[in-house]
């Protein structure tokens, strides 16, 4: 096998937030910002406290990017006979969803292009983590970017205090020019990870997905609700959504809404 082979975009992409991660630390650390006034004065606390930081956000970005956000098993039975096990074991009020590629595809679940597989809870996928984002591995996407942010935020006040406006310009550009850029770059990610994380969290608060939210006119088992049918609560949301509970299938708690909507239309 040729080396260049083994360059895949994955690991173009893993490499490059690597670099550009301990690149804009290293920065932060070289030029005279309050993380090296503190490492001067013999203050390691924020600066260790800092680069833990730094290595978490990586170390969460690695996972999230590496594991399996919950792909589908494909089927390896005939088609006539995985037709009829999902139909037992899916109630009937649910309209029947089939992937071409992975045969039976569950609720929720969509098929990924780039991935070229079936992936449960199917949110996005995201070109940055080169994965989809799924229903094991969309607990930690939120739990990163909250992460990264926080790093971000202090990254970008480090950089700031570094700054110093008061030289003439062709000295100011030798000295600050990589910090001066260092401080747009973080503003931007800081600028792209508070809106990630803001539309994460409310979709994470109505146990919606990104798929679902923007597609939802084209996807049947949403359009024929006039509400969210998963939807149980901001605080079973969160619960379900970050500890797995109350557990079920989301077949169960669709086939329960309707149950539900069925029953008060009858009382009325």
């Amino acid at each position: 096998m040729a080396p260049w082979a083994l360059l895949t975009p994955g690991v173009l992409v893993r490499t490059g937030h690597t670099v550009l991660t301990w690149g804009i630390t290293l920065v932060l650390f070289l030029h005279d910002t309050e993380l090296r006034q503190w490492e001067e004065q013999g203050e390691l606390l924020l600066p260790l406290t800092f680069l833990l930081l730094v290595l978490g956000s990586l170390l969460l970005y690695l996972a999230v990017s590496l594991m399996d956000p919950g792909y589908v098993n494909i089927q390896t039975q005939p088609e006539e006979e995985a037709k009829e096990e999902q139909t037992a074991m899916v109630p009937q009020a649910i309209p029947l969803r089939r992937c071409r590629h992975c045969m039976v595809l569950p609720l929720r679940a969509r098929h990924c292009r780039e991935c070229r597989r079936c992936v449960r809870r199917y949110d996005h996928h995201c070109p940055w983590m080169e994965n989809c984002v799924g229903e094991r591995n969309h607990p930690l996407f939120v739990a990163y970017l909250a992460l990264q942010l926080v790093v971000l935020l202090w990254g970008l006040h480090l950089a700031w205090s570094g700054l110093r406006f008061f030289q003439p310009w062709g000295l100011w550009l030798r000295s600050s020019g990589l910090l001066f850029a260092t401080f747009l770059l973080l503003s931007l990610f800081s600028l792209v990870a508070i809106l990630l994380l803001a539309s994460h969290l409310y979709l994470v608060a109505s146990n919606t997905t990104t798929w679902e939210f923007i597609s939802s006119h084209r996807i049947a088992y949403l359009r024929q609700r006039a509400g969210n049918p998963f939807d149980r609560g901001l605080t079973r949301n969160l619960a379900h959504f970050f500890c797995g509970w109350p557990s079920g299938s989301w077949e169960t708690l669709w086939a329960e809404e309707q149950e539900e909507e069925q029953g008060s239309s009858r009382a009325v």
